[in-house]
């Protein structure tokens, strides 16, 4: 097998691309490349890609992860925020004609309309990507708040933050992210991955989770906006009380102060516990009965 014959991901080619272009790596920009085929087949796996699939790649890098994309998907649509990349992506990239590479950055892209532009509408969308370990949390939530129902999301990130996905209610792990993540997928931890396998090597293992949507959701808040604004009022500040935490994000004023008594006597939830307890499910009913209430 020649060199070009390699998988991109092999780290003989990754080093070999990297010494052709001379490509130097952007801390800025989180850039970790993974240099085990096995390891990038596996997380195509994880996605369950078939022909029947679209997929949003997030930083493809040299591309290693997103022929392994091409090979399994009906189309890959690829956004890449460093330059840098786009012409040593369009030659790794180039026995692929159903990748498209885009210069742009996820954070503040339109995705609805990417996707409405670059894929057919016949098939089901999945984002698979290795996420950078510095912006994580806001592109998962980009994706989560973008109004695309994405089937599956499939992502590396830091083995913490995917703890942190998983969480339970009452765990040390658990927070604001795990919940408005739980609110709209599963959350599976597939596998972690050693840090040996990237160049260069970070300081902590990585893990793929598998997210997929809910078939049928636990519950469903009827303004969205509502229930993602408590959730983060309610892990403001951790040690303090859900009372404490919902008197400062929606006011001390005697009026408002009746109205959440009101609301959480109802709700049966006790304004002394912290918000750490709540499951989603309860959320959603704290939230549904905010929303309702006039006086909040």
């Amino acid at each position: 097998m020649t060199e070009e014959q390699k998988p991109i991901g092999s780290r003989a080619r990754t080093r070999a691309i990297l010494a052709d272009y001379g490509l130097t790596f952007k801390k800025s920009l989180g850039q970790n490349f993974l240099t085990e085929p096995t390891i990038l087949q596996q997380i195509a796996s994880a996605a369950e890609l078939t022909d029947a699939d679209d997929v949003l790649e997030i930083g493809p890098g040299i591309g290693s992860l997103t022929e392994q994309l091409a090979k399994n998907a009906h189309q890959v649509l690829a956004l890449e925020i460093d330059q840098r990349l786009l012409p040593i992506l369009a030659d790794t990239l180039a026995p692929y004609d159903n990748v498209t590479v885009l210069n742009q950055d996820v954070l503040k892209a339109d995705l609805a309309t990417l996707i409405r532009d670059n894929f057919d509408g016949q098939h089901q969308v999945k984002v698979v990507a290795n996420l950078p370990y510095y912006i994580t949390t806001p592109i998962l939530l980009r994706l989560l708040e973008s109004g695309v129902a994405f089937e599956q999301i499939v992502v590396m990130m830091q083995k913490e933050v995917a703890e942190r996905l998983a969480a339970d209610p009452g765990s040390k792990a658990y927070g604001s992210l795990s919940v408005a993540v739980q609110y709209q997928m599963t959350v599976n931890l597939a596998f972690i991955v050693p840090k040996t396998v990237f160049v260069p090597q970070p300081n902590v293992d990585s893990a793929i989770v598998a997210l997929k949507r809910h078939v049928t959701p636990p519950a469903v808040a009827t303004d969205d906006k509502e229930f993602a604004r408590l959730v983060r009022g309610s892990f403001a500040q951790r040690r303090k009380s859900l009372w404490n935490n919902l008197t400062a994000l929606y006011g001390k004023d005697d009026t408002t102060k009746a109205a959440l008594t009101e609301v959480l006597a109802a709700e049966e939830i006790d304004p002394g516990i912290r918000g750490e307890r709540l499951s989603v499910t309860d959320f959603v009913r704290l939230a549904n009965a905010i929303t309702a209430n006039e006086k909040l």
